[in-house]
């Protein structure tokens, strides 16, 4: 028992370290992927470099994004590197 005894603080900590640091940080990457799973084209986003543009394009095939930074002049990024979407575009209607 002496031994186990030992064992249960650092248990406890993991306990702890797993609620507040581990879940809502997947919580938060499942997240981001799903928000870069409903990408479509319109949509205002930000790259983690700071550009603000709007989805001109998505590759599924080559997870690519071509985005649309200024009139007439259009970037591809990889898609994991969109930070945030501002403003969503509503889907077609059929």
């Amino acid at each position: 028992m002496q031994g186990l005894e030992a064992f249960i603080p650092m248990i406890l900590i993991f306990v702890i370290m797993y609620l507040l640091l581990i879940r809502p940080q997947q919580k938060k990457l499942k997240q981001h992927q799903e928000m870069l799973k409903a990408l479509r084209r319109g949509d205002q986003i930000v790259t983690q470099g700071g550009v603000i543009g709007k989805v001109a394009k998505v590759k599924e095939e080559t997870n690519e994004v071509e985005v649309e930074i200024a009139e007439g002049v259009t970037v591809r990024v990889m898609r994991s590197t969109i930070s945030q979407v501002l403003n969503k575009t509503e889907p077609a209607a059929k």
